[in-house]
């Protein structure tokens, strides 16, 4: 528990928010009209029918046996995370900034730092006992991610992250198979990092793009209209498996479904999923899947892409140099089969040594527990920030059918306020939210307002968390409730 500043810190603390929320009151006033929306008045009621404990987890069915407590695992665990154990201006640290980036265990950590003291080396080029320490690390990350989505180590590339391995289909099979007229469905709710790389091979190609609008009712996936889009020109579906955003999980076993019935292939952007709940990639029968290490409990630049193994095979090398290849002439070259044909270069040894001492930690946490948990800590976000006056919250109610199996995420704005401001002073009580567009511009003018605060969890948070946010937000939307007041005290006219 951070000790309480002493009096005359106290008034220099009150003195310098005062002195920021000055700054930003104009920033705040220009703001009323971003409520004039399509969507203002149209939120899905709290509480709309019975908490469904039947989910429909990825790659099938998953009944939760019970709702975790949230302290039950969150307390628990906490101490796995060093960064947790900050203080951020004089308060105890609440993180819930999860969707941006997860914190990092010890046991990574240490996973990591083994690494470089003890087996540093470049992997499968050297017969000396540290290159085979390392490539025996190395490849054995790669089984380890393997089983943590139920795949065949040959079907797994380590990549940078989701960008990465999106842009890996794009450039690698999206150019080479992609034809003038052939399309591409995307939905309106995607990442930057779905959208730009197709764009960029759509301009190249002569490929259509067309995109899933929000269903009119309850801000996810228009299965209806997906339908409506999906045809014999269909080359692509790539699609979002949880919305940054909007928390949605989406019906991907539908979108599958109606895919295979056109040829299509079918990638799943699967940040906001792998790390979250159970996985299973064969179940799933989608032709790739991105994740990044960082959103889960690994460090950043480190990630893969899954891919079927015969579509791997038939795609050609993206990136070439050293590692990719078999055999080297001077008129031309032969290459490695997959995955080490898509791995060009000396690769992030250490990172994905990480990457692999996270699915150890998570698996041995159980994801069933982890997905128990965030469902219980999901609705307590949602029905908490949903009960604050003035607070337009966007995505489908974990109540409701939409919202089946929604994150632990909430992005939201408060009325008048803009979503940097809020951020910036629940930073100053030592709360941790993301605030813009979280790289959905599309999205965030589909809902006609320029950016939203986010608040998102994992499995290290607790309920007090959530309160303790929740308190915060109260109270910075109070002080702005008294924006008048503060207007004639500054005199500005």
């Amino acid at each position: 528990t951070a000790t309480p500043p002493a009096p005359a810190q106290q008034l220099r603390y009150r003195g310098a928010k005062l002195g920021v929320f000055a700054g930003l009151m104009l920033s705040s006033w220009g703001t009323a009209g971003a409520f004039n929306t399509p969507w203002a008045g149209r939120l899905t009621p709290r509480g709309a029918g019975l908490p469904d404990r039947h989910c429909s987890g990825a790659g099938g069915s998953m009944r939760l046996v019970a709702v975790a407590s949230a302290e039950s695992l969150g307390l628990q665990i906490r101490k796995d995370f060093p960064t947790l154990q900050e203080s951020v201006n004089g308060k105890a640290l609440i993180y819930l900034d999860s969707a941006a980036t997860s914190q990092k265990p010890i046991q990574v950590l240490d996973a990591m730092d083994a690494y470089y003291k003890h087996s540093n080396a470049n992997v499968h080029r050297g017969a000396h006992a540290l290159s085979v320490r390392a490539t025996d690390l190395y490849e054995g990350a790669r089984d380890k991610v393997a089983k943590f989505i139920n795949a065949e180590r040959s079907e797994i590339v380590f990549t940078s992250g989701a960008t990465d391995s999106i842009n890996l289909v794009a450039y690698s099979w999206g150019m080479s198979s992609l034809r003038e007229g052939d399309e591409i469905i995307l939905s309106e709710m995607e990442h930057h990092a779905n959208i730009v790389p197709w764009q960029m091979v759509a301009a190249k190609t002569g490929a259509i793009i067309k995109f899933v609008r929000l269903s009119s009712t309850d801000m996810a996936f228009d299965l209806e209209h997906f339908r409506t889009l999906i045809s014999s020109r269909t080359k692509l579906v790539s699609i979002a498996h949880v919305s940054n955003v909007l928390g949605c999980l989406n019906p991907v076993d539908e979108i599958i479904k109606e895919a295979r019935k056109v040829g299509a292939r079918v990638l799943l952007d699967a940040c906001q999923s792998v790390p979250h709940m159970p996985i299973d990639v064969k179940k799933l029968d989608c032709d790739w899947l991105a994740a990044s290490g960082h959103k889960m409990c690994g460090p950043t630049g480190s990630g893969f892409l899954y891919g079927k193994l015969d579509v791997l095979q038939a795609m050609p090398p993206w990136k070439g140099g050293g590692e990719m290849i078999q055999e080297v002439f001077l008129d031309h070259s032969t290459f490695a089969p997959p995955p080490g044909r898509f791995e060009a270069g000396t690769p992030a040894i250490a990172e994905c040594v990480g990457l692999g001492a996270a699915c150890d930690y998570l698996t041995s946490i159980g994801m069933d527990r982890v997905h128990a948990h965030e469902s219980h800590l999901s609705r307590i976000l949602w029905d908490t920030v949903s009960a604050i006056p003035d607070i337009d919250l966007y995505g489908p109610s974990p109540y409701s059918a939409a919202g089946n199996g929604r994150a632990a995420l909430a992005a939201f704005n408060a009325k008048g306020i803009q979503a940097s401001d809020l951020a910036t002073f629940l930073d100053m009580e030592g709360v941790a939210v993301r605030s813009g567009h979280h790289c959905a511009q599309p999205l965030h003018r589909i809902l006609s307002i320029s950016g939203s605060a986010r608040a998102s969890a994992y499995l290290y948070n607790t309920e007090e968390d959530i309160a303790g946010f929740a308190e915060h937000l109260k109270s910075t939307i109070a002080m702005f409730a008294n924006m008048g007041d503060l207007q004639s005290s500054f005199d500005i006219d």
